[in-house]
């Protein structure tokens, strides 16, 4: 028996919840509230940088906060492959989560004590480095709870993406209602006359600590050994698939693997690049154009930030049992991926459809709104989106983790990783043209580019399989 089985072994050997370790539970919570930390913040961050000084903002033009915004959430998925070679070679993935963990912590700190340009700098490298030892590290720990092979891992994934978006669903409510309903000042029309920004970065930066004290009090129980140390790298020879060996290094059919997740990492750049326009046009759109009255009461706008992740807490039980149905096992995984597109392209139809009940008169800023979008069409899109998430995400983190050797395991996940930091940038620079191109074309224009490209890969696949 190997190390490896005697240590899964026990961790079974704890017992189960609704079938998966315990463990999973733990790592579900811990990722719980860290993404609690950046969805709270990330909520606020487009708003805190586009509004006024006397609102409490930063002043910033909502170009220049767009590109801020996309370079912000970029580098928080470019860090993750340094994060993941550390943890691999020199210090594990336990102690890079906490290290992770203890820095977005203070950047969030940060954030709440410097309502500033510099403030807000420094505050975010520190978000981006933190998130880059976090991030990686906890995604791979689930995988190896997991003997090779189980086909419980896609269910696993995600149950542990149902952890990721509570976090994600309470974070803006909490942050939003701190920012924009109990600190705020309003006029006696109900306008918002300056937002108390600071205390949902302070949210943020106390559910960053509830995670960190929750994970390290109990990771040695449930994790075992698991993450304690780097990623063995002893052994002097490697095993091709025609037995013979080579040098220590990677063989053939790892080689291989790893392609696999570089090409599908490329695939996914294109999906994130639209799906990220949540957090910036679409919340510029939604906060001028959206009627966000509902009986009497005008939603704000970080709000619509949670719609995303309730819908997923909502059908991610679902999608984790269809994924080990017998219909589920069919579908491949670049088929599942290449569903995720073409439902991305859908919703952002949708989003095409509000402009068309947009009146306004004017325009920059000597613009009125006449009339405003119904509310239907943005809740349309973050349903579609979020199915399309659901096809592509989970199941893309769960490939990684089958794939990848363990010795580059972090590394690797780092990797995936990367597809969100070229598409955050991309979206970024997407978002900041939104004004001069109009919202109609960049809608209109992600969907059929994401709806074409979700199509090719299908058929690349299926004509595949046939020949």
């Amino acid at each position: 028996m190997t190390k490896s089985n005697d240590l899964i072994e026990r961790i079974e050997a704890q017992g189960t919840i609704f079938g998966h370790p315990k463990g999973l539970y733990l790592l579900f919570f811990t990722e719980m509230w860290e993404r609690f930390s950046y969805y709270g913040m990330r909520g606020l961050l487009t708003l805190y940088m586009i509004k006024m000084w006397s609102q409490n903002g930063l002043g910033i033009a909502e170009d220049k906060a767009s590109l801020i915004y996309g370079f912000f959430t970029g580098f928080v998925y470019f860090t993750p492959i340094i994060g993941g070679m550390i943890a691999d070679r020199y210090i594990g993935q336990r102690k890079a989560i906490t290290i992770g963990g203890i820095t977005m912590f203070l950047g969030q700190l940060v954030l709440f004590a410097m309502h500033s340009h510099l403030g807000l700098g420094i505050g975010l490298v520190l978000l981006i480095l933190g998130n880059g030892m976090f991030k990686p590290n906890i995604s791979t720990m689930v995988g190896q709870l997991y003997r090779e092979g189980d086909d419980k891992r896609d269910s696993a994934f995600s149950i542990f993406y149902m952890g990721i978006n509570l976090g994600a669903f309470l974070a803006p409510l909490i942050a939003g209602t701190l920012a924009e309903e109990w600190f705020a000042v309003k006029a006696a029309s109900g306008e918002i006359i300056s937002y108390g920004f600071k205390y949902g970065f302070l949210a943020a930066a106390v559910g960053m600590a509830l995670g960190q004290v929750v994970f390290n009090l109990y990771a040695s129980k449930y994790l075992l050994e698991i993450g304690t140390a780097p990623a063995k790298t002893e052994p002097t020879t490697s095993q091709n698939a025609d037995n013979t060996t080579t040098p220590a290094g990677l063989s053939k059919i790892e080689k291989q693997r790893i392609t696999v997740i570089v090409i599908l990492t490329f695939f996914v750049i294109f999906f994130w690049a639209g799906f990220e326009q949540a957090g910036s046009s679409m919340t510029i759109y939604t906060d001028k154009y959206i009627d966000r009255n509902l009986f009497g009461w005008v939603i704000p706008t970080t709000y619509f930030q949670s719609v995303n992740p309730l819908f997923i807490v909502a059908l991610g039980p679902l999608f984790a049992w269809f994924w080990t149905s017998k219909y589920g096992k069919k579908l491949s995984t670049p088929i599942k991926m290449s569903l995720g597109m073409i439902l991305l392209g859908i919703g952002f139809l949708f989003m095409l459809m509000a402009t068309y009940g947009v009146q306004t008169q004017g325009a920059g800023d000597q613009e009125v709104v006449m009339k405003k979008a119904a509310l239907i069409w943005l809740v349309m899109t973050y349903f579609f989106h979020t199915v399309g998430e659901l096809c592509l995400s989970p199941v893309g983190l769960s490939v990684v983790t089958k794939l990848a050797p363990i010795k580059l395991a972090s590394m690797l996940m780092g990797v995936w990783m990367l597809s969100s930091f070229a598409a955050n940038i991309i979206g970024g620079f997407i978002a900041a043209y939104v004004e001069q191109l109009g919202a109609a074309t960049i809608f209109v224009s992600i969907a059929v580019f994401v709806i074409a490209l979700g199509i090719l890969k299908a058929l690349q696949q299926l004509l595949g399989t046939l020949l």
